[in-house]
């Protein structure tokens, strides 16, 4: 069965906006500050930041607790623990079905991806597209933001590595040609990688078929 919810935050327009876009957090507050929160999984302890404009880290089971957490704390620029609001304590759990086996949809959650350059934004933004049991390469991937040439492969693979969202931003779902599973940044680096693609059911050998033409 699958699950997953339309996305964390909602893009509202309303008087206080003076007309303008604005992005009304739910459950929040208000909050400007990024904080975290961890929890168990079935592959062991995750954690998730986040702050007013969105989802801003997901850290997969690094070798022990303290250093999952340093790592989330890090990369997310976090004040430190906090209590997750409604939202993110359904996105905990829509990533503890993810991490039991379920299909989940991530899609439609909303990420911060503040002090990220624009082309990193349009190779997350076409990534998430990929949908969960389907995988795609690095020059598919490029091709996809409108980049044909080798170094439009490597762009991908650099987003790919810097990702501080992975799940929700499926980094997990592109690999190198030849169906070789390519590099992966997490704890573990490839099992990491081939375990979450077990989950979906992908297989490097006589698998799912991936994206039609790959």
């Amino acid at each position: 069965m699958e699950t997953g919810r339309p996305g964390v935050f909602e893009e509202i327009r309303g008087p206080e906006s003076g007309g303008r876009r604005a992005i009304q957090p739910l459950f929040f507050g208000g909050m400007d500050e990024t904080h975290h929160h961890l929890f168990e999984t079935p592959i062991g302890v995750c954690g998730v930041a986040w702050n007013a404009r969105g989802l801003c880290a997901v850290q997969l089971p690094e070798k022990d607790l303290a250093t999952t957490e340093q790592r989330l704390a890090k990369k997310s620029g976090s004040a430190g623990p906090g209590a997750p609001p409604e939202a993110i304590q359904a996105l905990v759990a829509d990533i503890q079905n993810y991490l039991g086996g379920e299909r989940v949809d991530f899609s439609g959650v909303t990420v911060d991806l503040t002090g990220i350059d624009d082309l990193r934004r349009r190779i997350y933004e076409a990534l998430r597209g990929i949908d969960f049991g389907r995988t795609t390469t690095y020059g598919e991937l490029a091709r996809a933001i409108g980049a044909s040439d080798w170094e439009g492969a490597r762009d991908v693979g650099i987003a790919m590595g810097s990702n501080r969202i992975p799940i929700v931003i499926p980094c997990h779902r592109v690999l190198a040609a030849g169906g070789k599973l390519g590099g992966f940044s997490a704890y573990g680096g490839t099992k990491t990688k081939e375990k979450l693609l077990a989950l979906e059911g992908v297989r490097l050998d006589d698998g799912p078929p991936r994206l039609p033409g790959l």
